[in-house]
């Protein structure tokens, strides 16, 4: 999930403890595995450095394979 940059740190918490706790009961694991999915639920921390992490990692190989924008 992710929320606008300037979301108050108090209701980032709300949502992920929220969140967590619906990824967690045994009816939406079922039908997001069902899906193909994976719930993979943690603290906003640990999901901002997962997407930094992507982000440099796509960026190489984005220059790699030499794609453009068009």
């Amino acid at each position: 999930m992710f929320a606008p940059a300037q979301t108050q740190a108090a209701l980032i918490d709300k949502l992920n403890r929220d969140i967590v706790e619906i990824l967690l009961t045994p009816e939406i694991k079922a039908a997001l595995l069902a899906q193909g999915a994976e719930p993979a639920p943690g603290k906003p921390e640990e999901f901002a450095a997962f997407i930094k992490s992507e982000t440099v990692k796509m960026k190489k190989v984005i220059e790699v394979a030499g794609i453009r924008a068009e």
